[in-house]
């Protein structure tokens, strides 16, 4: 098999995503009104109807995110009877997109992974205090530099490497002053762009310590099973399938940097040509091809995106 299933992280959704899903598949509509339920609250309408602001927020923004996702895998399993273990060689998700890769591989029901990911961004959320933590892209830089960088700008307080999302693309969390020192030295260091994020919290550096543990106390108490398609980690960029090799990943993750770059090389170097993007946006699309200009990516959101990859599967 040369196919992976990529599931997009936060910053992919918009208002309206997995709408014409709903219209169209009896089986799409049936996820949102499972994830309603779940949450025991109308999250499509925030979906469909709300504002972006609202959606937005990380504890909206996750669960949407994820039921996109699983929305489609349900039609391709359902209405165009696809058996993913037969077809898909990897699944890999980018931070939240881990969650829905799981459950696509079905490790988690897909009631217990929208209430992890809608705890999971709650936790996030008030890990740090408003304006405490900061994010910045850093363009144009490798990732020895990038390091570099954090540390020195660092002096004491938290700087990290969160994301290694394709070649001279880098994301750095950590306290707000610290990243906003970073930002000038990167400059300086002749970065292309050093830009703070529009984001509420600072992912995947030790600031989110306190997030860790709860989700360490959550997912001990969620029934779990073995990966039906091996799952590429954000912290290993290598495949795992037992579930308790998942649930510390996961923990692990909370803090950790998403090494999105090395998880599609390890992929590629073991066979997979084409990525599919399972869910909102094409983010995901975009860093396979920058990362491998051979590598081939193709969003899957829309009905027609869905029936398509139905018949290339």
């Amino acid at each position: 098999m040369e196919t992976a299933f990529t599931f997009p992280g936060q910053g992919s959704q918009k208002i309206g995503m997995g709408k014409a899903l709903a219209d169209a598949f009896a089986s799409a509509r049936e996820v949102f009104e499972e994830v309603d339920d779940a949450l025991e609250t109308p999250l499509s309408n925030v979906m469909w109807t709300g504002e972006e602001e609202e959606l937005r927020l990380t504890h909206n923004a996750q669960p949407a995110l994820l039921a996109t996702s699983l929305a489609v895998i349900r039609v391709l399993e359902k209405d165009f009877h696809i058996n993913l273990e037969d077809k898909v060689a990897y699944v890999a998700g980018h931070s939240l997109g881990e969650y829905s890769a799981l459950c696509a591989a079905g490790v988690f029901s897909l009631g217990d992974a929208v209430r992890l990911v809608r705890t999971r961004g709650l936790t996030m959320q008030k890990a740090v205090g408003v304006g405490e933590g900061a994010m910045a892209a850093i363009l144009g830089l490798e990732m020895d530099m990038v390091r570099d960088i954090a540390d020195a700008a660092a002096q004491g307080q938290v700087c990290q490497v969160a994301n290694d999302n394709s070649p001279g693309q880098i994301v750095i969390s950590g306290a707000a002053t610290a990243i906003d020192r970073a930002v000038d030295i990167a400059k300086e260091k002749g970065a292309r762009m050093a830009v703070l994020l529009p984001v509420s919290a600072p992912f995947h550096c030790d600031m989110m310590q306190p997030a860790a543990v709860v989700m360490q106390a959550e997912l001990d108490r969620i029934d779990t099973s073995p990966a039906t398609i091996p799952l590429v980690a954000n912290v290993l960029a290598s495949a795992i399938s037992r579930p308790a090799d998942i649930k510390s990943r996961l923990v692990e993750q909370v803090t950790g940097m998403v090494r999105w770059r090395e998880s599609v090389v390890f992929m590629a170097d073991n066979g997979i040509k084409t990525f599919y993007e399972i869910g909102a946006g094409k983010v995901l699309t975009g860093l396979a091809r920058r990362i491998d200009r051979s590598l081939q990516g193709i969003p899957v959101g829309e009905p027609e995106q869905v029936e398509a990859l139905a018949k290339a599967l």
